[in-house]
């Protein structure tokens, strides 16, 4: 075996300028397959990151997906039952200090009550649709990011009581309004009550910055004349991807719609994988390039070495060990593509995690692109390599093994 490994190189080694150009062919592949790769899953890191950060892992409404088994169906197995619909309940979730309360007691995470308030909200002559959001700041701190979100004011200061609300930046542009204005919100009911600004908030979300205002739980109830009521249950998780399991409980004990993280953003994770699937599959194709390479150094090197090849199997060598000759020679070009694409993606990752971009609508937010660094990029990458020139060696190898020794040595077609 230590023969056939020093015939390897010294075959490979004998052919120097087109060796090193397939051996930096794979390791430019190799490279770029790495960069490319840490850049995408980076970037979808990032993505889903801020995806799970910015919504609740679970969230249950008033909603229900189906109406309740009916009690005929329990004592009776000849019932059918057709044009059943959930009741339509605007009292929200009934029982909510019981329903807080069980999921206390098992859930691993926080949760917080909200009532969600449609409505408008008004000043100066100006008006936007609105949905008034009615929390518990101290429990609404624990299951959301938008404390971390302020541009101007604070979320401390809805906690200290009163009137107050925190609106969107993009909502106070519209209106017109700023820090300290007092503005109207109008209920769907008709109902009508004024708040004052204390903090403007910005997500880089339009929806939220521009449709959404915080305020007191009970002035949310006092202004959609639902005293005591919520209709939304957000839940953050300890474990996120626990989120499904804890849904399904969830729902199957109290019979309202819940929704995981997941569920809620299905076709976008389903986005993500197809994205996944061409990434490798471009990276597949960067291999298969490099191949051709290996592939023609190996052929040319077989075809050269015909009489040392009939020499050599005229001494004992059999069939399998020039297959394992040629596969092995075609194998060290690829390791050393390999170890040199490696050094190659290295420094292109690090180059693209040094990048500096300005954000255009902030004007001054400087960010960098998102970089994932895993040595499941190496070993995917290099496999890819391994494979490659493993093939393109065995092809050659495999014409290689059926020559006859004698054919050669007489000259003969």
């Amino acid at each position: 075996m230590r023969l056939i490994f020093d015939i390897a190189l010294t075959h490979v080694a004998g052919r120097g300028r087109q060796t090193l150009v397939a051996v930096i062919g794979v390791a430019v592949g190799v490279g770029f397959s790495i960069a490319m790769a840490a850049l995408m899953q980076g970037g979808q890191d990032d993505f889903v990151r801020q995806l799970v950060d910015t919504m609740p892992h679970v969230d249950v409404t008033d909603e229900q997906r189906s109406a309740r088994r009916q009690p005929a169906e329990d004592l009776f197995e000849a019932v059918a039952i057709s044009g059943l619909r959930p009741r339509d309940d605007r009292r929200g979730i009934i029982n909510p200090t019981k329903a807080a309360s069980w999921l206390e007691e098992w859930m691993p995470g926080r949760l917080a009550a909200v009532l969600n308030v449609q409505g408008v909200i008004r000043y100066s002559g100006r008006e936007v649709g609105a949905v008034v959001i009615g929390i518990e700041p101290e429990k609404e701190v624990k299951v959301s990011h938008i404390v971390e979100d302020f541009e101007s004011g604070s979320f401390a200061a809805l906690a200290a009581g009163g009137n107050n609300v925190v609106i969107g930046d993009t909502m106070a542009s519209r209106l017109g309004a700023g820090l300290g204005d007092t503005i109207t919100a109008v209920s769907s009911e008709g109902l009508a009550r004024n708040f004052k600004i204390v903090g403007l908030f910005h997500t880089g979300t339009t929806a939220r910055d521009e449709g959404e205002a915080y305020v007191l739980l009970k002035n949310a109830q006092i202004l959609s004349n639902r005293p005591n009521a919520i209709n939304e249950i957000r839940i953050k998780l300890d474990d996120p991807n626990a989120a499904p399991t804890i849904a399904r409980r969830v729902e199957a004990e109290l019979g309202y719609k819940t929704v995981a993280w997941q569920e809620a953003n299905e076709s976008i994770l389903e986005a993500l994988v197809v994205r996944n699937v061409i990434m490798y599959t471009v990276v597949a194709a960067i291999m298969l390039v490099a191949g051709f390479g290996i592939f023609n150094i190996v052929s040319t090197i077989t075809h050269e070495k015909a009489r040392d090849i009939a020499i050599m199997k005229s001494l004992g060598f059999s069939q399998a060990d020039m297959r394992r000759l040629f596969v092995m020679e075609g194998l060290a070009i690829g390791i050393a593509g390999s170890l040199l694409g490696w050094a190659l993606g290295f420094a292109i990752t690090y180059a693209l995690s040094r990048v500096r971009f300005e954000i255009a609508a902030t004007g001054q937010e400087m960010t960098r692109l998102p970089i994932a660094w895993s040595i499941l990029h190496y070993a995917v990458a290099t496999a890819f390599a391994l494979s490659s020139a493993a093939v393109a060696g065995y092809l050659p190898a495999r014409r290689a093994a059926r020559v006859n020794p004698v054919d050669i040595i007489r000259g003969a077609t």
